[in-house]
């Protein structure tokens, strides 16, 4: 599954990770630290992220992008919200958004 529907179904696997056990999960022990945590972990992840696109290879960009997303959906489900809830609110700052000639 190569496409962007696994983002919904790692959301459903993250949410079901989060009630097991937490010596079985890496996902339930990150979510017992709390969100502080988890926040904090979302900004080293994005700094890593940052680092690698200005001096590392794709793959390298790829892996730091997947664990920043992993982390952001993490995060996400800790505060009860969803990627779609991300999305929709994309969708509406494009809706807003006035037209561009495409000069930017």
């Amino acid at each position: 599954m190569n496409d962007l529907r696994f983002l919904s179904a790692l959301e459903e696997i993250i949410s079901a990770r989060i009630e097991e056990d937490a010596d079985a999960s890496y996902t339930a022990r990150l979510a017992q630290r709390g969100v502080l945590k988890v926040a904090q972990k979302v900004g080293e992840e994005g700094v890593e992220l940052a680092l690698a696109a200005a001096a590392q290879d794709e793959g390298r960009v790829t892996a730091e992008a997947a664990d920043l997303l992993y982390h952001l959906l993490v995060l996400l489900r800790l505060r009860n919200l969803s990627l779609g809830a991300v999305v929709g609110e994309l969708e509406r700052r494009h809706a807003a958004a006035p037209a561009t000639d495409g000069s930017d």
